[in-house]
């Protein structure tokens, strides 16, 4: 499997993305339909045009549901609670920050 890093192309078919997970299309436009964070680009024609980001969040879905086994509702879940996580973790960065300017600010005092 490529790396974001190794990506070459700006798009790749859905042949290619199936490819590259080892799934079949149709099970790709099916993990679309449920889980609504993949939503790829679509040209005129209606051809699905996968992006970096769309392909690391199909990685992620194959990851869970094929490597570790979870169902459909558990991927859903554990997705969720991923990003509620980081969502957390930039909320404790973002005071942590807060109280650093404010010790600096505090020290320049004394």
């Amino acid at each position: 499997m490529l790396k974001n890093s190794e990506y070459t192309k700006l798009y790749y078919s859905i042949s290619e993305v199936s490819e590259m997970l080892g799934v079949s299309n149709s099970l790709i436009r099916f993990w679309e339909s449920e889980f609504e964070f993949l939503k790829p680009k679509k040209n005129t024609r209606g051809d699905r045009r996968y992006m970096a980001k769309d392909i690391d969040n199909l990685k992620m879905v194959h990851h869970l549901v094929k490597e570790k086994g979870f169902t459909l509702a558990g991927a859903r879940n554990a997705i969720a609670d991923q990003k509620k996580f980081k969502r957390q973790k930039k909320a404790t960065l973002n005071k942590l920050k807060e109280i650093k300017k404010f010790l600096v600010e505090l020290r320049g005092e004394l």
